[in-house]
């Protein structure tokens, strides 16, 4: 069912329909879960030319009304991203089954067994602009969890989106999954009115702009999980391998621009900038960078634009790097501090104390030595694809994956126990016995 200019009424409607089939599919066995996603698997690859045409469509569209080339490359689903992306929801058939998982197996008393199992949230509502592999990656991640989704992708992506939810439900018609547990829907007018759903949609998951993800958070009460900057630093230490730090510069920039975990700002140590600068500048060049430094560094590189504070704080999403030299450590820490947005800072050190000063002093859900900003993925921690990246302090945080789909409930089991028996002038003893403790 694709979904197209709902009203109020039905889109509650729909919220309804999605909460009951997510309750379907939260007491499916993993087996049936698994054979869902399979069957998306192949039923992808199968009408991958369909798929691939329907977006080509969305990118005409998009280069024709101007929009910013950051957006146009996120919402390119070419061949190779649609095998990955496919080889994505493969790898979340493989994971093991979040649902049932024993985290508490306490004897409180003889025959009061207390267990804490994990289960499903419920109904997620994820709304993402460009992008339609996220719609591909959401699904996997919320059916193997158990949980019903509505998706609302932007419009420049809607041919995509909808060729993939008719393959997707397709698919699901021939499993134990119902396809009304995973909906799409179509238009801006539906966002605000799914926000106000907080009696069938359990968590907003928002993925796009600053001003976008805060807009969602200022208006649900529904809890939201997200971020809404991406402004990753790189800190090249005195002590750093200079080849090491250019390869790893490079790559955090230019592998994939307009991802959240692109360094955005690179932050150089004074003792070595005059070394490292003119082998990052021409490394920069050819892969189309453009640099923009403070007062010091263009002292070194006197060719590049001046940076203004303005672009401490910017997510460019596209080829363009603000570089700063700094005192020390300690100065590097400060700036990310004032400027980070949380999400992913590196330091390439060959000082393993610099470096276990910067893991430990750095404030953001990832934290890296010697190695590039773009492994802040979900997909390429072993999670099988990501809902989307979290900056905020309580979990799930970073890269969300199956572990952050679900919750816990508490069971309790006795035989007439009755809590009078526990308290008074002379209360029973509780044994409390750890009898499973799997995490």
């Amino acid at each position: 069912m694709v979904v197209s200019k709902t009203t109020p009424d039905s889109l509650s409607d729909l919220a309804q329909k999605t909460q009951k089939a997510s309750q379907k599919l939260a007491v499916l066995s993993t087996k049936q879960r698994n054979e869902a996603l399979s069957a998306i698997a192949a039923a992808l690859s199968t009408h991958n030319e369909q798929i691939v045409a329907a977006n080509q469509k969305d990118c005409e569209e998009a280069k024709k009304e101007g929009i910013p080339q950051a957006l146009q490359a996120r919402l390119k689903l070419d061949q190779t991203k649609l095998q990955s992306a496919i080889a994505g929801v493969q790898d979340v058939v493989k994971l093991d089954d979040p649902i049932g998982a024993v985290q508490i197996h306490r004897e409180l008393d003889t025959g009061l067994i207390l267990k804490r199992l994990t289960c499903p949230l419920g109904v997620l509502g994820v709304i993402f602009e460009a992008r339609p592999d996220a719609l591909i990656q959401i699904t996997s991640l919320a059916i193997k969890s158990g949980n019903g989704v509505i998706l609302k992708g932007g419009k420049e992506a809607l041919n995509s989106c909808q060729a993939l939810i008719k393959v997707i439900h397709n698919a699901l018609s021939k499993t134990d999954v119902p396809p009304e547990a995973v909906q799409l829907l179509t238009t801006r007018a539906e966002i605000q009115e799914l926000l106000s759903l907080d009696q069938y949609v359990d968590l907003i998951i928002p993925r796009g702009s600053n001003s976008f993800v805060r807009y969602i958070q200022e208006n649900t009460n529904i809890p939201v999980l997200g971020h809404a900057d991406g402004i990753c630093h790189l800190y090249v230490d005195e002590t750093a391998d200079l080849k090491q730090a250019v390869t790893i510069a490079v790559d955090s920039k230019t592998q994939y621009p307009a991802a959240c975990n692109a360094v955005e700002t690179l932050l150089v140590n004074r003792t070595i900038a005059g070394e490292f600068l003119p082998l990052l500048a021409p490394a920069m060049a050819e892969k189309g960078v453009t640099l923009r430094g403070d007062t010091e560094t263009r002292q070194i590189l006197p060719q590049i634009e001046e940076a203004t504070e303005t672009d401490w704080s910017t997510e460019y999403g596209g080829l363009v790097l603000a570089v700063k030299v700094v005192a020390d450590l300690e100065s590097a820490i400060a700036h990310i501090k004032s400027y980070g947005s949380k999400h992913t800072e590196a330091i390439v050190t060959e000082n393993n104390d610099h470096a276990q000063a910067f893991l430990n002093q750095v404030d953001a859900a990832g934290v890296f030595h010697n190695c590039s900003t773009r492994f802040s993925d979900g997909f390429r921690y072993g999670f099988g694809a990501e809902v989307g990246i979290s900056t905020q302090k309580m979990p799930p945080r970073g890269p969300v994956g199956l572990e952050g789909l679900v919750t816990y409930k508490y069971q309790l089991t006795g035989n007439g126990h009755i809590a009078a028996s526990y308290s008074g002038e002379n209360p029973k003893p509780f044994t409390r016995k750890d009898k499973i403790r799997t995490q």
